[in-house]
């Protein structure tokens, strides 16, 4: 397989986990209807909510619970040649839990850092605030998949390039199919 190719399946394969659990809150917004309380406690800082209503506990568990979920599933895909080629983690060697809640935890530590900063600037929730609500999870996953995987930078920019191009393709598509009603 060409390299440049292997590179983007790569990088894309690596971070699926950490996708999924950036769409778990959506996905089950609409159960476990007692978890959905705002992680900052409703509390403010300098005037103005910490994160919001729209980050919640269900969110931040059902997304950390997803995640550990498909990195069980790339465990047991693990065996079979095609993903074994295009695996970046050796997943025989690696807790499944462990890197599960770092891609997990980690895509959703990055949506709550750039809520916060959102807040800051004065963004309302659900404001588009282009570049950083395609890529926050990319970046907060990236961070905490360092302290299991030596990822390089080049890797990362990958990452980013790849997951940057999806996310426009992905809502296009969710547009064209009135699944969104922004469009971008």
């Amino acid at each position: 397989m060409n390299s440049i190719l292997l590179r983007i399946i790569e990088s894309i394969y690596v971070l699926i986990p950490a996708g999924f659990a950036n769409m778990a809150p959506v996905l089950f917004g609409k159960f476990f209807s007692f978890l959905a309380k705002p992680i900052d406690f409703g509390r403010f800082y300098k005037g103005t909510r910490i994160l919001g209503d729209h980050k919640t506990w269900r969110g931040l568990i059902f997304g950390i619970l997803t995640a550990i979920g498909i990195v069980a599933i790339q465990r047991f895909l693990y065996y079979h040649d095609f993903f074994y080629g295009i695996s970046v983690i050796n997943y025989t060697k690696i807790s499944v839990i462990s890197l599960g809640f770092l891609l997990g935890f980690g895509a959703l530590f990055g949506d709550m850092v750039k809520s916060f900063l959102k807040r800051r600037i004065g963004l309302k929730p659900g404001k588009d605030w282009w570049p950083f609500d395609q890529m926050d999870w990319v970046f907060g996953s990236s961070v905490f998949l360092v302290l299991v995987y030596d990822l390089s930078f080049r890797n990362f920019l990958v990452s980013i390039a790849v997951y940057f191009v999806l996310h426009i393709i992905v809502k296009e598509l969710g547009y064209f199919l009135k699944l969104d009603k922004k469009h971008h």
